[in-house]
Order: structure tokens, then C-alpha cells, then sequence
């Protein structure tokens, strides 16, 4: 009896996602075996569907969610280089100044921010990480906000 869940297979899984091998970062075992481990099997189950090592899938998943991570790196620096609005907040500025910095750079743009002050602020500290330090920015950051009003963070150092 095992304590994983019922999973379909991991053909059935990309197709559902839409997955298109030739548009993706990922390569089609590196999609199966994050579909699968993403739905909570084991390595060594993966292994038993796939015809491999548990080894192998270890390796498959570590290189895909490097992958992943580069891929979101690279769409971040995309969307704040195509940004509206950026924003660049030096260390040493008071996370409550942040707001008005960035409304006063998207009111001369033109450009509505979707987030009240403290939902901004939270937003802000929750992306940058130890960047922020209680009220204190502490690393350089770039805030982008898109057209539609969207925001990103990131640091800037």
C-alpha cells in the first residue's frame, strides 16, 4: 500500500498543461518529471514510470528546476526592462517612503499602480528579501511597474 496519490500519467499531465516541447526551456523529461513530482511522487516512483534511476530523475529534476529558475530570471529582467515605469530605490531609503516614490514616477508617466501604500510596502519587503531590513532598505532595488499597473521588484546591486 503506498501513501501517494492517484497520479495520471505524465503524457496526460502535459497535455493538460500544454505542454509544447519546441516553445519550452524544458525538455520533455524534465516536464514529466516535475509534472509528477509537482502532483507528490516520489523519485523512486517517477524512476518505476519512467524505466529509470532514481539517480537519473534526481538529476532530470535538479536541472529542470535550474532551468525553471532561469527562465523566470530571464522574463523578470524582460518585464522590467519593457517596464512603464522604473523606479530605482537606494539603500538606505524608509520602506514607508517607498509609495509616494513610486506613485509620484507612475503619475508623471500616466500610469495607474494597482496597490494601496501598504499593500505596495508589503510587496516590496516581501521581494526583496533580507534587502529589507524591518523599515530600512538595505540593498539598491528597481521597482518596474507595467502599463496595466502591474508591479515587480528587484534588487538592484
Amino acid at each position: 500500500m503506498t501513501d501517494e496519490p492517484a497520479v495520471p500519467d505524465a503524457d496526460t499531465l502535459l497535455e493538460r498543461a500544454g505542454f509544447d516541447p519546441a516553445e519550452n526551456v524544458l525538455t520533455r523529461r524534465q516536464a514529466e518529471v516535475l509534472a509528477l513530482r509537482e502532483r507528490g511522487l516520489r523519485q523512486s516512483t517517477i524512476a518505476d514510470r519512467l524505466g529509470t534511476s532514481r539517480a537519473n530523475v534526481s538529476s532530470v529534476e535538479s536541472s529542470a528546476r535550474a532551468n525553471v529558475a532561469r527562465a523566470r530570471e530571464t522574463a523578470s529582467v524582460a518585464e522590467a526592462l519593457s517596464a512603464a515605469v522604473r523606479v530605482e530605490i537606494p539603500a538606505d531609503t524608509d520602506l514607508y517612503d517607498v509609495p509616494d516614490t513610486v506613485y509620484d514616477a507612475c503619475d508623471a508617466a500616466d500610469v495607474k499602480v494597482n496597490y494601496t501604500a501598504p499593500d505596495l510596502m508589503k510587496l516590496v519587503s516581501d521581494a526583496a528579501g533580507d534587502a529589507v531590513q524591518g523599515r530600512a532598505v538595505t540593498t539598491p532595488l528597481l521597482v518596474s511597474v507595467a502599463a496595466d499597473g502591474a508591479v515587480e521588484v528587484r534588487r538592484s546591486d
